[in-house]
């Protein structure tokens, strides 16, 4: 006959103890009913081991402090591979861990990958046409090394619009290029990593059906965007401006370039036709325009990232996977900034329909209002995030990457915005091509994704 503690614990039961219960059982004395004597044993050295290394580094963390957190994080790692197989019978996910993440890699932190691979294979196939186009051809004794696949990626094929873009800033062909190589890292190592892990990785190039640019010397193959007839929101750039919004808290903010939120407008040139230079050597006021309407492109697209990372990382359980997310989401938060401060220097110019106002004029360029509360809104070097409110504005203001919601800054608002923005739009059939389905039922299963601990 079991014991009766023993006979308490059900299969699902003890199918379902966690590592972190083993400390309670080893102190109340529970553990000769429930464990073999070899495996407590065990526990109870390595846990001696432990503490003896920890004192030895006592002046790292301090006293008092190191020792609580050694009772709280070193026991409980302490013996779970010995401890896995009296604990968790019939069960894997006890082997094979790391001493510093209990947790297995579930469902979710897999779903939430798989989407942010192919979310990172969009973002590189949008950054590779902008290289393609304006990216550097040299940088002093670095080369350019950018590849897809092993095949190298021929850039700065149009040199008059890359005249345009280096108004914005004198590095902007070799940021593009930097940008790009980062994003197809992204895709490449999530890819690597789900495979790894006897998950499938994801590709998505047979939606690549896009054309590209007709410019002289272009890859004429499928794209999966579309940078011809971009519609893009610029309201992060008052989002990170105001000191009392937030739209995690249902915060609005206004465009910083009105026009470039409605209608469609190109962010690379369409042809050798609109790199055509006048009697002087000048570029035409429609090829700065489509340059500047790149700078503002760049930073609405890595603004997206600063916020999905965060805001998926707060879903995931396993520790390697959210260090993952905190690394990569890390350097788009650097790409933000970098397009951020850039797209201050668009100049003010009038395009047909297309105008970029003066921003560093104290008006607002959506109702004319002026003053000094309007200059804090649209100052070009204002671009440190403001601190705002977060959580309760009882809490006051702080400095912070907004959105970090999953409804505001998630994987399927991260889609909607993108599909928004003409990403996807066949220039043919004028509807978003099929991607916007599968992608959007990938940022589903990533938003369902929870926490499991």
């Amino acid at each position: 006959m079991e014991p009766a503690c023993q006979r308490s614990l059900s299969p699902v039961d003890r199918e379902n103890i966690r590592v972190d219960s083993i400390v309670p059982i080893l102190n109340a004395g529970l553990a000769q009913v429930l464990l073999p004597k070899h495996a407590i044993q065990v526990v109870r050295n390595s846990i001696l081991e432990r503490e003896i290394a920890m004192k030895k580094n006592r002046s790292v963390f301090g006293g008092a402090n190191n020792r609580r957190s050694f009772l709280k994080n070193g026991m409980v790692a302490a013996g779970a591979a010995t401890m896995g197989a009296a604990l968790l019978p019939g069960t894997s996910t006890a082997f094979g861990r790391r001493d510093d993440d209990d947790a297995p890699i579930t469902k979710g932190d897999i779903a939430i990958l798989t989407f942010l691979s192919a979310l990172e294979q969009v973002e590189a196939d949008l950054w590779i046409q902008y290289a393609e186009l304006g990216g550097a051809t040299n940088q002093g004794n670095s080369p350019i090394d950018l590849e897809l696949n092993g095949q190298k990626i021929t850039t700065g094929l149009a040199p008059a619009y890359i005249t345009g873009l280096l108004v914005l800033d004198g590095d902007m062909p070799q940021y593009i290029a930097d940008n790009t190589d980062d994003e197809i890292s992204h895709h490449r190592f999530l890819n690597n990593y789900l495979a790894s892990k006897g998950a499938k990785a994801i590709d998505l190039s047979h939606f690549a059906t896009l054309p590209p640019s007709q410019v002289t010397g272009v890859p004429q193959k499928g794209r999966l965007t579309n940078l011809k007839q971009l519609t893009v929101d610029t309201t992060w750039w008052t989002r990170y401006r105001s000191a009392t919004t937030n739209p995690d808290l249902g915060g609005t903010f206004e465009n910083a370039v009105p026009d470039l939120a409605k209608g469609q407008h190109p962010a690379i040139p369409l042809s050798d036709g609109d790199l055509v230079l006048d009697g002087s050597g000048n570029i035409s006021n429609h090829l700065q325009a489509i340059a500047n309407t790149a700078g503002f492109h760049f930073a609405f697209i890595e603004q997206g990232g600063s916020s999905l990372y965060p805001a998926l990382a707060q879903r995931v359980t396993n520790l390697e996977v959210l260090r993952i997310l905190l690394s990569i989401g890390g350097s788009e938060i650097m790409h933000f900034q970098t397009w951020h401060d850039k797209a201050g220097n668009a100049t003010n110019i009038t395009d047909g329909d297309l105008t970029f106002p003066n921003l560093n004029a104290a008006v607002d360029p959506n109702n004319g209002a002026s003053g000094p509360n309007v200059a804090d809104m649209f100052q070009t070097n204002l671009i440190m995030p403001e601190p705002t409110v977060f959580l309760n504005p009882k809490l006051g203001p702080v400095s912070i990457i907004r959105p970090t919601s999953t409804q505001q800054g998630g994987a399927v608002a991260s889609v909607v915005s993108f599909a928004e923005d003409g990403l996807f739009l066949d220039p043919v059939t004028k509807k978003n091509t099929g991607i916007v389905d599968v992608l959007m039922r990938l940022a589903e299963e990533a938003d369902e994704a929870r926490r499991e601990i």
